[in-house]
């Protein structure tokens, strides 16, 4: 089975997104997955943030059952991908899980390239719209090379 996990830093925001975003891509013919997302400093059991259950409910996606999770071990054995947001989460989940540092990339580097999807917490209702148009592309232009990484164990 196919699996990724998204991690950003308190799993309320862009990795949620990210998760739903992808869900939502998949739903229709590309076989079995298993996606989920994870934080590098989350508070366990947190629901999404509001503003962004909204605008994905606006997609037709429903988040509302999400709730966050620490990354740790245990959670990133069950996935083969691991796609962060920023360059630090990569970096400090290579050097806390070295056995996994194969299986993580950042998010922009599905397109070849290398860049941190910014944090919008705390800014205003369009940097969380930009946000989610920025996961968006990078799902859909990146899908193929994360379809083909999300398929080895």
């Amino acid at each position: 089975m196919k699996s990724v996990i998204f991690v950003c830093t308190a799993n309320r925001c862009r990795s949620p997104m990210a998760m739903g975003l992808f869900q939502d891509k998949v739903k229709d013919g590309l076989g079995d997955w298993k996606i989920g997302s994870a934080g590098t400093w989350a508070v366990e059991g947190e629901p999404a943030m509001g503003f962004v259950q909204k605008l994905l409910l606006q997609k037709g996606i429903d988040i509302r059952e999400h709730r966050s999770a620490q990354v740790t071990e245990e959670l990133l054995n069950q996935y083969n991908l691991i796609l962060t947001m920023e360059r630090g989460h990569k970096e400090g989940l290579r050097i806390e899980f070295p056995a996994k540092a194969g299986r993580i990339y950042l998010l922009s580097e599905m397109v070849g390239q290398i860049f941190d999807i910014p944090d919008p917490v705390g800014g205003p209702p369009a940097e969380y719209e930009a946000t989610l148009r920025d996961i968006d592309q990078l799902l859909t232009k990146g899908s193929e090379r994360i379809t083909l990484l999300a398929d080895r164990p």
